[in-house]
């Protein structure tokens, strides 16, 4: 697991007058919190933050400092505020991680191969795009492969039966379905459903129209 360095500052002035001050400079304000530390205030370069997340390396992070002499601090991004019109950021809550210990982390779902349902005109759906999986910081996967191409129509992969890398688990409860191929006569009685709906709801607009037809033509 690739560790990416970030620049940050501390800093002391809080509100939103600040904040308003700090975006406009092109920076971010955050803050970083652990389970053995204070909440520390910080500020960064966003578009650096930006370009981070669009490559996908952001699992994992390492602060540094610029400002003061810190030790670095290994952190995850545990939440990100974005404005819900311009979509810019606007916060960004850091997480200190112990890199002895073992975390839990939302690792996302990639299919490998052509399944033979598909290739028989069945619908490969995955049910789960992410799981969560329980492993040391540097052993968090890129990603969770699953191999479809041995499954039929109607066949399933659940939760037990994903194959994980060594030294990562996945604590679930439930041994739940991740993926699965679905018979084309499923998708095709959903539509016929829709549409049976759809005419239902045309021939009750027409018969509320015919019922007051009369009495308007009568007025």
């Amino acid at each position: 697991m690739e560790i990416v360095n970030l620049s940050v500052e501390s800093r002391t002035a809080v509100g939103k007058g600040p904040a308003r001050v700090l975006r406009r400079a092109g920076k971010l304000p955050a803050v970083l919190y652990g389970p053995k530390s204070e909440p520390l205030m910080l500020t960064l370069n966003a578009r650096e933050l930006e370009t981070v997340l669009k490559q996908g390396r952001g699992s994992l992070m390492r602060l540094n400092f610029e400002n003061e002499s810190q030790t670095q601090r290994t952190v995850m991004l545990k939440e990100l505020q974005v404005h819900p019109l311009s979509r810019d950021m606007i916060h960004a809550d850091f997480y200190e991680i112990d890199m002895n210990r073992q975390i839990r982390v939302n690792v996302p779902v990639v299919t490998r191969g052509k399944s033979v349902g598909v290739e028989m005109g069945g619908l490969l759906q995955t049910i789960r795009r992410e799981l969560e999986v329980l492993c040391l910081p540097m052993e968090i996967p890129e990603a969770i492969e699953i191999d479809v191409s041995g499954l039929d129509i109607g066949d399933s992969v659940h939760v037990e039966e994903v194959a994980l890398p060594e030294g990562v688990e996945i604590p679930a409860d439930v041994n739940f379905t991740v993926v699965t191929v679905l018979s084309p006569k499923k998708e095709e009685e959903v539509v016929e459903e829709l549409e049976e709906e759809l005419e239902e709801g045309e021939e009750g607009v027409e018969a509320e129209a015919a019922e007051v037809a009369p009495e308007e033509g009568e007025s």
